[in-house]
């Protein structure tokens, strides 16, 4: 499969994704001793990527920590069209999600960086910090595999005007241009949601 090429030269996707990986962990005083240094290395980037950034670290920066914690709970594991697991996107809690996660910790492996079992190798987090510092071929057709997900998400934190919702539109200004078939299936994932199934991802161990 041939993928169009990101909308960036490879410096510039290394400090986008390295930003807004940082930008979307669960915040905590290490964050907030960063954010001065995200907001430097975010302004070296154009606009369409550096603003969004620029907006997630002026809201981070305005918060209080223990507000932003509860916050960042209730965002991001309570809401289905908030999921930060890119897999969850198009399969919801089913056995075939189990598949596709095997699928990125082999293209982990492929570049030899292994995850631990704290994390799920598909939690957006990793993913561009993957594609960040370790592999941007491979770590840019994991993001890009998982557009539809991905930009379902850049919607629904922009419509709950959420303070990440900049980070996430950051990495999308990182893609091409969507195609028609790709705003497609945004439209369905959008209208008909992750897909559910009774039994769940026993596959992959640790899958949640």
């Amino acid at each position: 499969m041939k993928y169009p090429a990101p909308a960036l030269p490879a410096e510039q996707l290394t400090i986008a994704w390295q930003s807004a990986s940082l930008l979307l962990d669960y915040p905590d005083e290490s964050l907030l001793d960063r954010l001065s240094f995200i907001d430097r290395a975010a302004s070296t980037l154009p606009a369409v990527v550096a603003e969004p950034l620029a907006g997630t670290v002026a809201q981070l920066a305005a918060g209080n920590l223990q507000e932003l914690q509860a916050r960042y709970v209730e965002t991001f594991d309570n809401r289905r069209r908030h999921n930060l697991y890119l897999t969850y996107f198009a399969h919801g809690d089913t056995r075939r999600r189990g598949v596709a996660l095997l699928r990125f910790k082999q293209s982990y492996l492929r570049s030899g960086f292994v995850l631990d079992d704290s994390e799920l190798p598909d939690h957006l987090c990793v993913v561009l910090e993957y594609a960040a510092t370790v592999d941007q071929k491979l770590g840019y057709r994991l993001l890009l595999d998982h557009r539809a997900g991905l930009e379902l998400l850049r919607v629904a934190l922009a419509e709950a005007d959420s303070p990440w919702s900049g980070a996430v539109r950051a990495v999308t200004a990182t893609f091409p241009p969507l195609r028609g078939d790709e705003r497609d299936a945004i439209a369905r994932l959008a209208a008909e949601g992750p897909p559910q199934e009774e039994v769940g991802l026993q596959p992959y161990p640790g899958a949640r």
